[in-house]
């Protein structure tokens, strides 16, 4: 078979595959970005001769909406907080896990994937309980230490730090096989050898194991970066976005708008600058992971 029959084949078995993709996403997307130029709302949806071309008014109305400025500070500081923290615990636990020093490695992995696998909706319940300020576990324990009882979900101040600390403890397994997966393809010779030389464990650490995970941890920041900034369920489900809108999301506002106030023109606005937010953000991670590490 020569190599331009081999072309058509291969194209014959990508069609469906594309023509999937190509139906189910870029058509959507680009209605939704032709959208964002409207004043489609709920009036609209039956009646197609209502929506008017409004050019980029929706988007110069984003820049005099204090409550996109509230939740987009809230999506950043959930994002620069939870998703270093996120990656470090990952980092942590796969550097464990990955020592010969510790026994029942499967069950331990097991154990720290299961909230992986757990549908995001009841683990926020649940820790809606353990936050609650009179029955739950987190003021339970605060209670041994004398200290006094926390308003976790309903105080500004707190709201946003527990549903991070939730979260963080939601994801932190993903990363941490994915990691797990990189240590193991680093050459154990580089470590022998660096131990000949005299290098302690933070020289090794430092010399060797970081350089050799940088495509692994280029991998976890974006992915971890990308997820993060479409928080949704977690402030949904625990708080609805208060109290005073201090866990309001950005996506969780689009949600608002788009459908309980059905301002579709203006929700898919928000969705497309979440869209460059989300793309410059990868861009930044691309070039400085290739200046820290090469």
């Amino acid at each position: 078979m020569n190599n331009k029959n081999l072309k058509y084949s291969a194209m014959l078995f990508l069609s469906p595959a594309l023509l999937a993709i190509f139906a189910f996403f870029f058509l959507p997307v680009l209605a939704a970005f032709v959208m964002s130029f409207t004043d489609f709302d709920i009036y609209s949806l039956n009646h197609l001769w209502r929506v008017r071309f409004i050019g980029f008014e929706n988007y110069k109305k984003l820049l005099d909406d204090p409550v996109f400025w509230k939740s987009l500070f809230n999506t950043f500081y959930y994002v620069i907080i939870a998703g270093p923290l996120s990656v470090i615990v990952s980092l942590c636990a796969a550097l464990m896990l990955n020592s010969k020093l510790i026994k029942f490695k499967a069950i331990f992995r097991l154990t720290y994937f299961m909230p992986v696998v757990t549908t995001l909706v009841a683990v926020a319940i649940v820790w809606r309980f353990i936050y609650h300020p009179r029955f739950g576990l987190f003021n339970y324990l605060l209670g041994f230490l004398g200290i006094d009882p926390v308003d976790w979900l309903g105080d500004p101040d707190y709201a946003m730090p527990a549903i991070i600390i939730m979260t963080v403890w939601k994801n932190f397994g993903y990363n941490m096989i994915i990691f797990i997966a990189g240590l193991q393809n680093i050459p154990e010779y580089l470590y022998e050898a660096a131990i000949l030389d005299g290098a302690n464990k933070f020289q090794l650490f430092r010399n060797i194991t970081l350089p050799m995970l940088a495509p692994t941890m280029l991998f976890v920041g974006i992915v971890t970066m990308i997820g993060f900034f479409q928080i949704f369920t977690e402030p949904y489900v625990m708080t609805q976005g208060g109290p005073l809108d201090s866990t309001l999301s950005i996506v969780l506002y689009m949600y608002r708008e788009g459908f309980r106030w059905w301002n579709m023109g203006y929700s898919a606005s928000i969705a497309f600058v979440l869209f460059i937010i989300i793309f410059l953000g990868t861009i930044i991670q691309f070039k400085f992971q290739k200046r820290i590490f090469g």
